[in-house]
């Protein structure tokens, strides 16, 4: 059993920058490691997935230029930049065994607790 446990949320105004932490344990070699995030009465929306194994991340058009993904042993990262209002959500982490890494939210089966990110005008 996968548990992941996410790290780094809080508020910031526009234009700053955060660095999201989620620790794994109990995940082997040969997952898929993402991040979505979901704002209040919007849809649940990807925002980054890589594999462990290397490779080119997938991320969302809505972030592309602004957010980096990175997998570090047993910890995957999401760095924010450029954070803008409506980069507002809670950030869920996810883990899926697979080397194919969709945006997709009912693709991963292991989800951490969340962590809220607040951006500010």
């Amino acid at each position: 059993q996968v548990q992941l446990v996410e790290s780094g949320g809080g508020s910031v105004q526009t234009g700053g920058s955060l660095r999201l932490s989620c620790t794994a344990s109990g995940r082997g070699y040969n997952y898929c490691m993402g991040w979505f995030r979901q704002a209040p009465g919007k849809e649940r929306e990807g925002v980054a997935a890589a594999y462990t194994g290397g490779g080119t991340p997938n991320y969302g058009d809505a972030v592309k230029g602004r957010f980096i993904i990175t997998i570090d042993k047993e910890t995957t990262y999401l760095q924010l930049n450029s954070l803008k209002p409506e980069d507002t959500a809670m950030y869920y982490c996810v883990a899926e065994p697979s080397t194919y890494c969709p945006l997709r939210s009912t693709y991963y089966r292991y989800w951490g607790q969340g962590t809220q990110v607040t951006v500010s005008s």
